[in-house]
Parts: structure tokens; C-alpha cells; sequence
């Protein structure tokens, strides 16, 4: 979830006073989240920020737009009573050109020495991939390394069970191995995903010392092998999944997904139907898959590259998913809502699709199957996926067509077609 827009609390506009509770309005959600047949909370940035999160001012306060540490606590304690770990959302690249130690740099040389320099820029300091208000650490500077590593641990020790590092690609190696050696002599258990877009996933998750990475080139392959009727990056794909997960069996499992908070609506991108084909084939999939909130549901929503942007794929969610499930929520839905949410049944539709393809994962353990690509013929492939036991049932196959107008999919085991899209 991105707690920001999923609690409703404003971006860009000022919010009046504070704390204001809105991390409470998550709470009805978590047995939503169970019912899916999923086991953990990821949350985006909530620490104090100056617009969407990513441009933290405070890495020690919870945002007031969200609440105060009392709702974190009560946050924590609601998903561990249900058996939901939470995931936090690290953003240690950068920060706003409002934090403390921002403003400090002009007078200050130890706040000064704690960020990148750019002789380009009229105060000298760097920006993250051109953003102005984002203002890249320094991450040869030992002190950095030391604030990471206290606000990591301060946060694990209320509650949260690990991190997502957020824009890790841009953060040396060396500095992430150090990091985590040093967290994960105290939090042994903490799961260390980190964001990576290209490269040889296994061993940046070697050197960086993470147990994941995110999955950015099967998230690409799925959404336009289906949206162009043409699974040959599908197949170059998979072999390469694959591959890293071979590199370090048992040791390394990708975070899978075909959305997140940065990316336009899989629903949006390839349109209803094939959005099923889509979940069906990262649910059969080993790795670890995460589900975008609302996806569920068929949100849509489309990224574009303007200020807010990233509005239409962050939006704020009902009190709780009757709202969404029910005729008599509906009627409680604004207009805005409505349009974004579609209409009950369709929702319902979506929602026991996921259920069906979550509980066939579980009960297969797929989270660390055998991968291999059978078969690639023009315009339909077929993979099979290989549960570790075979105590857990046989192999399912996986076949996909795309040379008709509509693409199909089917998953089979020896016993025959258990599903067909």
C-alpha cells in the first residue's frame, strides 16, 4: 500500500495542524489482506516528508499527515495479532531540500559532508535523477552509514519486520553489504528487498547483502508480451528468472509483481481480461509475489510523467472493502471514487480470481519451484513450474496462447485443465 494515498491524506496541499490518525483507516483492511490469502503488509514511506513521501524531512517521526508513533505501535500490534509481517519502506538515497541537515550545508560542514556534491548546481549539492527536491546522501561518508543503520534498527525494534530500499540501485554496493551485516547481527529475520530496475539480479543480491530484489524485467515482459500478442520477451524472461534463482537456490527469491505505486495500473495497461492472464501467470511463478492494493478490485489508473502524475495510481481507499464489494457500499462512494472503482460485481469478480490463483500458489508452494520453458512456437509458449515436495501435488503447466484476438491462457497438472482464461 502507499499509505499517503491509500489513508486519503493530502500531497501537495498543505494539511492543517496535526497528527491527523488516518493510518487508523488501515486497519479495517487487514483481514481484507488475509482474505486475499496474503501474509504481510508492505508499506510506502511513512515518515514525516514534504509532498509524496520520497522527500523525507524527518526519518525518526512518523508523517502527521498519517498519525503520530501511537498509530504506528497500534498499526504493528493489529497486523502481528492477525500473523501479517510489515514492511517498511526505506528511503535512504535521499532526502528533501528541507531536511535539517539540507539546510545546515551551507554553514555546516559535517551536515555538508553528508551529501553528494555537484560543482553544477548553485548550492553545490546532488540531485537524485533530476529531481530538485531530492538531495542524494553521500554514501562513502561513514556517518551516513551510521544514521541508515540507527533508523533501521529504531524501527525494527517497534515492530515493523524489514525493508524495502527504496532507489538501492544508486547506493554502492559495499555501502548496502556493510549496512545489512551490521542490521541483521541484531534483526537476524528482517527481509531485505532492494528496489533494482536491470542487471544480474542474483549477484547484486550478493553483494549487496539483500534477500531480494524487485523483479522489474518480468514485470515488463508479462504486461507487453500480453499487450502486443507476442510472448518472445515473456520466454527471454523466464529463462532469465529462472537463471538468477539458480544462482543462489534457496538464498535468493525475487519480489514479483505486474504493478506497484510507480507504474500504470496493470487493469489500465492491458485491459480486464488479460489482467487475469497477467495474475495467473505471476501467481505460478516462484518468487515472492506482492499484490498492489486494489489491483484486487481492477483499479486503473495511468502513470504519467507530469506534477501528480502518480495521482491516479495512489488513490485513497473506502472506510473498509465493503465499500467496494457491496451495492449498499457503492452508495457511499463519491463520484470520483466510482468512476475509479467500476462497479460491484466486477469487483467481486476480480477479487475471487485472486483468491482461486493465491490459493493454488499456496497449496503448491510455489514460492520456490522449479522453473523451466517447455516449449516456444510463434506466438504461444508453455512453462512448468515444479513444486519443491513432491508430497504437494505434480507440476503445473502453464500454456499460453496469443495468436488469436484475445490471448488464453490455461493451467494444467497431470489430472487435467484446473484453470482457463
Amino acid at each position: 500500500m502507499y499509505p499517503l494515498g491509500a489513508c486519503g491524506a493530502p500531497i501537495r496541499t498543505p494539511d492543517d495542524g496535526g497528527p491527523h490518525h488516518r493510518l487508523n483507516r488501515l486497519e479495517p483492511w487487514l483481514d481484507h489482506i488475509i482474505a486475499l490469502g496474503a501474509n504481510g503488509l508492505a508499506l510506502g514511506p511513512i515518515w514525516a516528508s514534504d509532498t509524496h513521501g520520497y522527500d523525507v524531512i524527518d526519518h525518526d517521526a512518523i508523517d502527521a499527515r498519517l498519525g503520530d508513533e501511537h498509530d504506528f505501535d497500534h498499526l504493528i500490534d493489529a497486523c502481528h495479532q492477525r500473523g501479517l509481517r510489515v514492511l517498511l519502506d526505506g528511503v535512504f538515497n535521499h532526502v528533501s531540500d528541507k531536511h535539517a541537515d539540507v539546510i545546515g550545508a551551507s554553514t555546516d560542514p559535517a551536515s555538508a559532508a553528508l551529501f553528494r556534491h555537484d560543482a553544477s548546481r548553485p548550492d553545490g549539492l546532488s540531485r537524485f535523477e533530476g529531481h530538485d527536491g531530492l538531495i542524494e546522501y553521500d554514501h562513502t561518508n561513514p556517518a551516513v552509514a551510521d544514521r541508515v543503520v540507527a533508523t533501521m534498527t529504531r524501527w525494527l525494534q517497534r515492530g515493523a519486520d524489514g525493508w524495502r530500499l527504496d532507489a538501492a540501485y544508486r547506493v554502492p554496493p559495499e555501502f548496502w553489504a556493510g549496512v545489512i551485516a551490521r542490521v541483521k547481527a541484531q534483526f537476524p529475520q528482517c527481509l531485505m528487498i532492494a528496489e533494482v530496475l536491470h542487471g544480474d539480479y542474483a549477484a547484486i543480491a550478493a553483494d549487496f547483502g539483500v534477500d531480494s530484489v524487485t523483479q522489474y524485467e518480468l514485470w515488463k515482459a508479462i504486461w507487453s508480451s500480453l499487450h502486443d500478442h507476442n510472448p518472445h520477451e515473456l520466454l527471454w524472461a523466464l529463462q532469465r528468472h529462472a537463471a538468477s534463482m539458480h544462482a543462489r537456490p534457496g538464498h535468493f527469491l525475487p519480489w514479483t509483481f505486474v504493478d506497484n505505486h510507480d507504474v500504470t495500473r496493470i487493469v489500465t495497461q492491458v485491459g480486464p481480461a488479460d489482467a487475469r492472464i497477467a495474475v495467473a501467470i505471476l501467481m505460478t511463478l516462484p518468487g515472492m509475489p506482492a499484490v498492489y492494493y486494489g489491483d484486487e478490485f481492477g483499479f486503473t489508473g495511468e502513470k504519467l510523467e507530469c506534477l501528480g502524475g502518480d495521482d491516479a495510481i495512489r488513490p485513497a481507499l473506502p472506510n473498509s472493502p465493503d465499500d467496494l464489494l457491496t451495492p449498499a457500499g457503492q452508495s457511499r462512494l463519491d463520484g470520483e471514487s466510482a468512476a475509479v472503482f467500476g462497479d460491484p460485481a466486477g469487483r467481486a469478480s476480480m477479487m475471487r480470481h485472486y483468491q482461486l490463483l493465491i490459493g493454488l500458489r499456496r497449496r503448491a508452494d510455489l514460492a520456490w519451484a522449479g522453473l523451466s520453458v517447455d516449449a516456444s512456437h510463434g506466438q504461444q509458449m508453455t512453462y512448468r513450474v515444479t513444486p519443491r515436495s513432491a508430497r504437494l501435488g505434480s507440476a503445473l503447466t502453464i500454456t499460453l496462447d496469443a495468436s488469436g484476438e484475445q490471448n488464453r491462457l490455461t493451467i494444467s497438472d497431470a489430472m487435467g485443465v484446473l484453470i482457463e482464461l
